[in-house]
């Protein structure tokens, strides 16, 4: 049997609106990556997270190098990896923002292994030596191993996590 093709009035041309329009259908996990910066630190909302490999323990998101947080992450040797439940928009709106002051008072933190700053209150965290930044257009994707972390969040934690679908942040529905 012979698999169908594609009607040419479905397939559209590769570009930026197409790949935008697909990847709106495709829930991703939210995240927030952090660094220390020499006067205060820095951080993103990624939804590029992805494991790589368990051995070594490696995983990969991407940046964009117009990002306000790319000249302190460009020379960072460590990242923290902090994963969103499903009750963090707000907090994942304001990592998103660009000129948000991200650190400020709203923001509950600590200095971490290798002076990483942790969010308080995630659902899981890591922390991460940087192995690589490969270019990739105007952004890098980043590469790094992991060093610490927990998967455990606070106690009364739900542990369900926040979803970035249809350009808006959603919790999973049973």
């Amino acid at each position: 049997m012979t698999a169908p093709t594609v009607s040419p009035g479905a397939a559209r041309q590769g570009s930026a609106d197409l790949l935008r329009s697909v990847f709106r259908r495709h829930a991703a996990g939210v995240a927030v990556i952090t660094a220390a910066g020499p006067e205060r630190p820095v951080g993103f909302t990624a939804t590029s997270l992805s494991s790589v490999a368990a051995d070594p323990p490696l995983l990969s998101f991407s940046v964009g190098t117009g990002s306000s947080s790319w000249p302190v992450l460009s020379g960072a040797e460590h990242v923290g990896v902090h994963v969103l439940g499903e009750d963090q928009g707000e907090l994942a709106g304001l990592f998103a923002r660009s000129g948000a002051d991200r650190f400020g008072p709203g923001t509950s933190w600590r200095p971490g292994p290798e002076g990483v700053p942790v969010l308080d209150g995630v659902l899981a965290w890591l922390v991460c030596r940087v192995v690589a930044k490969v270019p990739a257009a105007e952004h890098r994707l980043v590469l790094a191993e992991v060093v610490a972390g927990s998967p455990e969040g606070p106690a009364g934690s739900s542990g369900r996590p926040l979803l970035y679908h249809g350009g808006r942040f959603n919790a999973l529905r049973d």
